[in-house]
């Protein structure tokens, strides 16, 4: 992984440092003697490539330094503009000299980018663990998203039965509603009529000279809630604590009450008992 960028590094290095030689000697050499431009030539290229071996050396020690990084430059820059200039003063082919008078200055940038490749290059045990990291994460968002899809499917599924459950219940009731009103109705009928209200009136009527008290329907509609311990199951009296109780009840007013009345006040105290064992309490004690 390291050569794929400093090889490219390198090989713009070696290229752009023999163009400069080469153009140096070519135009120098015009004015002075060759041996004098060669020397500026290697100069230049010496310098550019002593401050790049300086800067590798920092940067190998995890260093960095701004004035070798400054002087670096200045030789690239300096390399630069010599081609630039000899590419407007030429006489042929001054676009194809141009055209290469980039090279100092991407040599440098490439060597740049290696250096930040450095900078970040980890180990591969650490890029294995990185790898593994993101694997796993991966897969948990991938079970994530199945469960959530895996439960709306479920929540779906369990929201259509309910609806089709109240929709039966609501047809249901709708019919229930529709009988209790008919019988209702049949009710009503029954108790408007004349005959018929005489005839139930008669029935219901106590042995009680003068009193005959209307028959009413019953109560139909919203009922009131049972008591909490009603619901629950009492403890069954026994048969000496339940003919006492039936004896204080029967004796609380004189006369004493009889069996129905005994036993109104006996279940509206709050007490239980089945109508075989209170009946049996009540004639043991009376």
């Amino acid at each position: 992984m390291r050569a794929k960028t400093v090889l490219p590094a390198v090989a713009m290095t070696a290229v752009s440092m023999v163009l400069t030689l080469a153009v140096i000697v070519m135009w120098l050499g015009m004015a002075v003697p060759w041996p004098v431009a060669l020397v500026v030539g290697l100069g230049i290229d010496g310098g550019w490539l002593a401050t790049l071996a300086y800067e590798r050396r920092l940067a190998a020690q995890g260093d960095h330094n701004r004035a070798v990084t400054a002087v670096g430059w200045s030789f690239g820059v300096l390399a630069a503009g010599v081609l630039v200039a000899h590419a407007l003063t030429a006489e042929h082919s001054a676009g194809a000299w141009l055209a290469v008078a980039w090279l100092p200055i991407a040599a440098k940038a490439l060597w740049l980018v290696h250096a930040m490749w450095e900078r970040t290059a980890l180990t591969p045990v650490a890029l294995d663990a990185i790898r593994g990291i993101q694997q796993e994460a991966r897969d948990e968002a991938a079970v994530a998203r199945a469960r959530l899809r895996a439960e709306a499917a479920t929540e779906e599924t369990r929201l259509t039965a309910v609806t089709e459950a109240g929709a039966r219940v609501a047809r249901v009731q709708a019919k229930t509603a529709q009988a209790l009103a008919g019988a209702w109705s049949t009710l009503e009928t029954a108790r408007a009529g004349e005959e018929t209200g005489r005839a139930l009136t008669s029935v219901t009527a106590r042995v009680t000279p003068g009193v005959t008290p209307r028959w009413e329907l019953p109560v139909w509609g919203p009922s009131e809630p049972l008591a909490a311990r009603s619901l629950e199951s009492a403890p069954a009296l026994t048969d000496e604590a339940l003919d006492v109780i039936v004896d204080e009840i029967r004796t609380s007013e004189t006369p004493a009450l009889s069996y129905r009345e005994m036993a109104a006040r006996f279940r509206a105290a709050g007490h239980s008992a089945s109508e075989v064992r209170l009946r049996a309490a009540w004639k043991r004690v009376a």
